[in-house]
């Protein structure tokens, strides 16, 4: 099982942990979970140095505040195990370029770059993105409906290095999560809470009043009573979905719980299990943050590991190949 997470901001936001980072605790119970902070998917649009450092090394502590074991999983920064890179290369040699063109992120990302800004490395990210995976062998992949179309490159890549130099990667399945929520923008709740949405963006690290604040001011309807109707009352149903998330109640008793209250109540304990969640998770990824000698011990082990993992695929990558077996 391999996932990863951008270091593209200061603080996690709720949507991360429910649609996925709950996941990853879960899921190091019984796989073999490699976690991965993805330093070089962040370098595809510009960023400053030591803002990238700072970030880089606050992902990892709140990935430990959430209880991701770095002894029962392999958590590591992308950039320290450079196997990903000397993969991406071949894998790019393999991928046509129009088959890179149909990327929909790519098209997305790089109309917010305005035109003729965006990076070739934004460009090829989704075959960094299918090295990432390939040389673990993970067979499988929690992906998310944003990140199929990457996951399908993935598989056609590792078919094709397979037929034309001879079987070599395992040819990873999707690994959807049952338990994974879609949580909304609360300004704009028919889009995904995002950090590039700050008032609509619930970010863990973030004072608690500011916190109750958004939750409170989260955007609903006229109609005025509680339903859970994702098409006709989709601020009403993030409101019960993070209510579901948080509590691991089923929706529908959530909903049932407010049947005839307005939407007063529903905000106020929404808000209540927003801050009850973050506030022991920001005083924990405050105390880790305090001892960065330690951070990077845990990161430079998860390196060495990463790199215990992937050599020898990368290795029979580069013989199958005809190019020198990197040291």
């Amino acid at each position: 099982m391999l996932s990863g997470i951008q270091p593209t901001a200061d603080s996690f936001h709720l949507g991360n942990y429910l649609g996925a980072l709950r996941q990853w605790v879960r899921l190091q119970e019984d796989h073999e979970a490699f976690y991965a902070i993805v330093d070089l998917h962040a370098i595809t649009v510009p960023v400053d140095p030591e803002v990238l450092r700072r970030r880089t090394r606050a992902s990892l502590a709140q990935l430990l505040a959430l209880d991701v074991d770095p002894e029962r999983s392999v958590l590591f920064v992308q950039s320290q195990v450079p196997e990903h890179a000397q993969a991406a290369w071949v894998l790019q040699c393999l991928t046509g370029f129009g088959e890179a063109s149909r990327m929909t992120q790519f098209k997305d990302k790089s109309a917010k770059e305005g035109s003729g800004n965006a990076s070739v490395g934004l460009f090829t990210y989704p075959v960094l993105q299918a090295a990432d995976i390939l040389i673990y062998s993970a067979d499988k992949v929690p992906v998310g409906e944003d990140q199929r179309q990457h996951l399908e490159l993935t598989r056609d890549l590792a078919q094709r290095f397979n037929n034309r130099f001879g079987d070599t990667f395992t040819v990873p399945e999707p690994f959807i999560l049952k338990s994974a929520a879609r949580v909304a923008d609360l300004q704009n709740p028919t889009a995904k809470m995002s950090k590039s949405s700050p008032p609509g963006c619930l970010e863990l690290l973030d004072d608690p009043a500011v916190l109750a604040k958004k939750v409170k001011r989260a955007v609903t309807d006229s109609v005025g009573a509680v339903a859970y109707d994702p098409i006709e009352q989709p601020g009403v149903a993030n409101l019960l979905e993070i209510i579901a998330g948080l509590t691991g109640d089923p929706v529908t008793d959530v909903t049932a719980r407010f049947a005839g209250s307005g939407y007063g109540p529903l905000k106020t304990e929404a808000a209540e299990l927003v801050v009850a969640f973050a506030q022991p998770f920001a005083v924990r990824t405050r105390e880790l943050l305090a001892d960065p000698a330690e951070l990077d011990r845990i990161m430079d082990r998860g390196a060495e590991r990463a790199r215990e993992a992937t050599r020898p695929k990368v290795a029979e990558m580069y013989e199958r190949v005809g190019l020198r077996i990197p040291l």
